[in-house]
């Protein structure tokens, strides 16, 4: 698709929470979270030439490598919330987007992420094909107060669930959704925790493809606040709760 004529480099887009996407505690889930910033950042794409159409004429998808996001308070059920993103980097095979929510003017959340451009025939990542130069870029403009890390896949961490990836675990690339990775670990864990907003941020590193039919391993540590997925005995996933 060609640039819209509305484009501009920061993109704001509003949302109203419906109850499909709420806990029985009447909030946000944190799955719902991630996906409302990603779907932000999907339609800036659109807008900018840069959507999964245009790169699949070169058989190419942004796929996402690692993310750290930063939550003050959930909005609640028929709450409208304003998202808001922008591009930090994006040269070669990679680029790092913000995004921030905000509820009645506030900042409620923020999120900084790590995309890799996947050519979704050979499987691996390239550099991207498409013009990108009318994206204004903001290095010094952040959402989060720390950039996302290298999680350490050397913690102890126990075998909690084993789960086999299924047609529903799926999204347009043909792998396990990045938010899956997330909703699997969430439901491992006390729902206290998550029905009593007790995560202030959490950080996920996506480290290997998953596919349909695959067996995997929720593994977490005794404080239940790192998890790792893993496929025969090798980490696909890995995230740190705060």
């Amino acid at each position: 698709m060609p640039i819209s004529e509305n484009f501009t480099s920061i993109y704001s887009h509003e949302w109203e929470i419906n109850f499909t996407q709420c806990a029985p505690n009447g909030f946000l889930k944190y799955v719902d979270l991630c996906n409302l910033l990603q779907l932000t950042a999907a339609e800036h794409s659109i807008l900018g030439g840069l959507s999964f159409n245009d790169m699949q004429e070169y058989h190419q998808a942004w796929v996402l490598s690692r993310i750290r996001v930063e939550v003050s308070k959930l909005p609640k059920w028929q709450d409208k919330v304003t998202v808001k993103t922008w591009i930090e980097s994006l040269e070669g095979n990679k680029s790092i987007r913000n995004i921030e929510m905000y509820l009645n003017d506030t900042k409620i959340a923020g999120a900084t992420t790590y995309w890799a451009v996947l050519n979704t025939q050979l499987r691996k990542s390239e550099a991207l094909a498409l013009p990108h130069e009318h994206f204004e870029k903001f290095p010094d403009w952040k959402a989060t107060e720390k950039s996302f890390s290298r999680i350490s896949i050397s913690e102890e961490t126990n075998t909690i669930s084993e789960r086999k990836v299924l047609l529903s675990d799926l999204d347009i690339v043909n792998h396990a959704n990045n938010t899956k990775y997330l909703e699997w670990c969430l439901d491992a864990i006390d729902a206290k925790k998550v029905l009593k907003q007790q995560i202030n941020a959490f950080e996920m590193n996506f480290l290997r493809e998953l596919n349909l039919n695959d067996i995997v391993n929720i593994n977490c540590n005794e404080n239940q606040n790192h998890f790792t997925v893993s496929k025969d005995h090798k980490v696909c996933f890995a995230l740190l709760l705060e």
